[in-house]
């Protein structure tokens, strides 16, 4: 997979751009922009607007929750004006915080929206399983200090795979006005002293991976059975779903469009699982 290519600086992009960001969301409440707090949004369209001498308004996959990281985050925009590929991505880049980095930009067609157009989100969770608690890993990782059987887990997230109601796995907040989702994939492997949960489907319940996070680590602990996801799915009922992992063991990795929107492809990240050759798609 290439991992570096020159950007064009001499074709000014015209239409609609679709872009895709990284970020550390650890300082971040939440994607979306908010009057009273930092938001990744209005980090990124601040440093589009000083690259477009105009305001601009930014349309995210999905609105990730405070404290969550994204490695491929997927927008799109209506530039008030046009720049090279090379302007908008190092532009952005020099005016936004060292925790947010615009990776590519690419021209697309006027239908595309990068939420409503979206057939899939993968999200990692990465659970550090090892009895003493990280350092440099720490907002980054959840630390588990309980050994966890990853086998375990990867059997009992498979009842969560298919089109089912997810209520049991929402928040009491979760706005969405159906607990209905299709899961393509839960996979749940183990790197060494890092347990990482895989996860895609067409769309996510408000908290809905962390509370799944949550239910596999109590198995992978040995507190509940296997059959227990099962159990907690069919209950329907937020009661009955365990805890909800911490926030910042949580990555957006990656979006999927049709075909034709040919968006560019890197390896999905997070960074430090990028020496693992298993888990670079």
């Amino acid at each position: 997979m290439t991992l570096f290519y020159h950007f064009d600086e001499t074709q000014p992009l015209a239409g609609r751009l679709a872009m895709g960001v990284e970020y550390d969301g650890s300082r971040f409440c939440g994607f979306q922009r908010l009057k009273h707090a930092a938001s990744v949004q209005q980090a990124i369209e601040d440093a589009l607007a000083k690259v477009a001498g105009a305001p601009v308004r930014i349309h995210a996959s999905g609105r990730t929750d405070s404290g969550v990281h994204a490695t491929r985050q997927v927008i799109h925009f209506d530039p008030p004006v046009q720049r090279t590929e090379k302007a908008w991505i190092f532009g952005a880049n020099t005016n936004l915080p060292r925790d947010v980095a615009v990776r590519w930009v690419k021209p697309v067609s006027d239908d595309f929206h990068s939420r409503l157009g979206a057939l899939g989100r993968r999200y990692r969770y990465i659970f550090l399983n090892q009895i003493s608690r990280p350092v440099l890993e720490r907002a980054n990782v959840t630390w588990c200090r309980d050994p966890l059987d990853a086998d375990a887990m990867h059997r009992a997230a498979q009842a969560l795979v298919g089109e089912h109601d997810f209520s049991s796995f929402r928040a009491a907040g979760c706005q969405s006005k159906t607990p209905w989702r299709q899961m393509h994939f839960v996979e749940v492997k183990r790197h060494g002293p890092l347990v990482v949960i895989d996860i895609q489907g067409n769309a996510f319940l408000h908290h809905m991976v962390r509370n799944i996070a949550g239910v596999l680590m109590q198995i992978g602990c040995g507190e509940h059975p296997v059959g227990w996801a099962a159990q907690v799915l069919a209950a329907r009922d937020r009661a009955q779903g365990g805890l909800t992992a911490p926030a910042y063991g949580l990555y957006l990795v990656d979006v999927t469009y049709p075909a034709h929107f040919d968006l560019p492809h890197r390896y999905l990240g997070p960074h430090f699982l990028s020496a693992l050759p298993d888990v670079l798609d």
